[in-house]
């Protein structure tokens, strides 16, 4: 038989194979001359879908980061990660703008761009950035309110090459005046432009109002507190920091987990110890209530912010409130959303709620833009969510809504090995469970309308809150006096006193 035939043949016995399964498929069964029953019911009973029962969550179990600690007191987070053939890379040490004396605000902007532009003793910044971007790598720091980080990521063929940089950065900075001299321009560039933005000026002042101006978390950086920074300040502060006892570093990528200890062991286990940072000793007090007040004649809308001190993470209560938030003031389908914005049409934006923070209390914020014209309308309506929020009580749907949205973005919050590996490190670094991430998810379920009913009465005074308004007062719909008195917050820049000195 020929090719062609057998393949003839096949395509006429496949035909008949269909056809007959067709036939015995369509066929009907014979009448037993009895209705036929239909049924809409599935395998447990359910005559609706709604009826389905549906099955509990599996069990929140992430990566578990190889932690080790060296001779020294470094603490080292290794998580394997063999997606892509990248490491990164990331030290966290101790100290940052909350422990800069209030005459040198601003040091940790310098210092944090410095240390890098400035490259070390041996190889000025633009060396380094140039043999780094032959191996399409990068070295970075940057600065935070309670910490200094080192970062960088290479490919993982480049590695053994990038290290030996990174630990020159580590051990042997330069900072030379000329970058030096370049930051504070950058710097002093950033503070005759603070004032540009309607929502800067209202996110700046009310943390100010929050906390207290002269508190380190809300210091602001001025010409005269820039221009006293030495290059000897960066090398002190280098110095006081720099420490294997005071660092925690996280590494991530495609690796084998016991050779990269060994890398690191050999690169960073020689490090010489040095004197523990000290625990942050800040003072926090509520703030004064009451209707602020800036003035900015340029703008046609304005920026709301109503602050209060918030709570710390380790308060038993933060899941509780982490739902009150959610469903207050946390996203398209909380009670400001669905009534300021969508239903009165007063806001371009809206939310807020009781902060959190690791090692010191948050801050209460509900923020809000509206146009000028409708500020006290908005004042009012934002007024009433809060009352309500206290005294009128939560609905149990709001409560099983707001948990789910907090369940469901909490697992893509963490669906990566580096965010995982992150989080990690900021629980080892604040002195928090290791298991702060499963405990989240189980603290979250279990919060009740009872819950968010009672921290909302304990958390949530409105006698106690400050109101700040920046706007253009002329165009406002109400004068804000209605509200009580007002003050006026001034926050015109000082001058540099060399320029005052000479202009006098």
């Amino acid at each position: 038989m020929t090719k062609t035939c057998r393949i003839s043949a096949f395509l006429l016995l496949l035909a008949c194979s269909l056809s007959l399964s067709m036939a015995q498929t369509t066929a009907k069964k014979p009448s037993s001359g009895k209705p036929e029953k239909t049924s809409s019911s599935n395998a447990n009973g359910a005559t609706s879908w709604k009826q389905i029962p549906i099955p509990p969550l599996h069990q929140f179990h992430p990566q578990e980061p190889k932690r080790v600690e060296l001779p020294n007191g470094l603490i080292v987070f290794l998580q394997e990660d063999h997606e892509l053939p990248l490491i990164d890379g990331t030290f966290r040490i101790r100290g940052g703008s909350r422990d800069e004396s209030a005459d040198k605000t601003g040091l940790m902007d310098i210092y944090s761009e410095v240390w890098r532009t400035g490259g070390t003793k041996s190889k000025t910044g633009d060396q380094l950035d140039d043999e780094l971007e032959m191996k399409a790598a990068r070295v970075e720091t940057f600065d935070g309110a309670d910490s200094t980080f080192l970062s960088w990521s290479s490919l993982k063929e480049d590695f053994d090459q990038v290290l030996p940089a990174v630990l020159d950065i580590l051990e042997n900075p330069e900072f030379r005046q000329e970058k030096i001299d370049l930051a504070k321009q950058e710097v002093a560039s950033f503070i005759s432009r603070r004032n540009d933005d309607v929502n800067q000026i209202a996110q700046r002042e009310s943390t100010r109002l929050a906390y207290g101006a002269d508190n380190p978390y809300a210091r602001i950086a001025e010409y005269d507190t820039v221009a006293a920074i030495t290059r000897d300040d960066l090398v002190k502060w280098h110095k006081r920091t720099v420490a294997p006892n005071n660092m925690i570093l996280g590494v991530t990528g495609d690796f084998d987990a016991a050779v990269m200890e060994r890398k690191l062991r050999d690169m960073f286990g020689k490090l010489p110890q040095g004197e523990p940072f000290p625990k942050s000793q800040i003072s926090f007090h509520d703030p004064t209530p009451g209707i602020y007040f800036i003035e900015k004649d340029d703008v046609n809308q304005s920026a709301i912010e109503i602050v209060d001190l918030g709570i710390e993470r380790r308060n038993p209560d933060f899941y509780a409130v982490e739902v009150m938030n959610e469903l207050f003031g946390g996203g398209f389908s909380s009670r400001l959303v669905s009534n300021i914005r969508t239903k009165e049409g007063l806001a371009y934006s809206v939310g807020g709620g009781v902060g959190a923070a690791y090692d010191h209390p948050g801050v209460l914020r509900i923020s809000m833009g509206t146009k000028s014209g409708s500020t006290a309308a908005a004042i009012d309506a934002l007024n009433k969510q809060i009352a309500d929020l206290v005294n009128g009580g939560v609905k149990e749907e709001e409560i099983h809504k707001a948990k789910d949205s907090i369940l469901n973005s909490f697992i893509f919050s963490f669906d990566s090995k580096e965010k995982v590996l992150g989080e990690r490190m900021s629980y080892e670094f604040y002195g928090y469970p290791q298991d702060s991430l499963e405990r989240y998810r189980a603290g979250i379920e279990k919060v009740t309308p009872e819950d968010v009913n009672r921290v909302a009465k304990k958390y949530v005074h409105p006698e106690k809150l400050a109101v700040l308004v920046v706007g253009n007062a002329r165009d406002f719909d109400r004068d804000l006096a209605t509200f009580g008195k007002v003050t006026p917050i001034d926050i015109r820049i000082p001058a540099p006193k060399k320029a005052t000195e000479n202009s006098r």
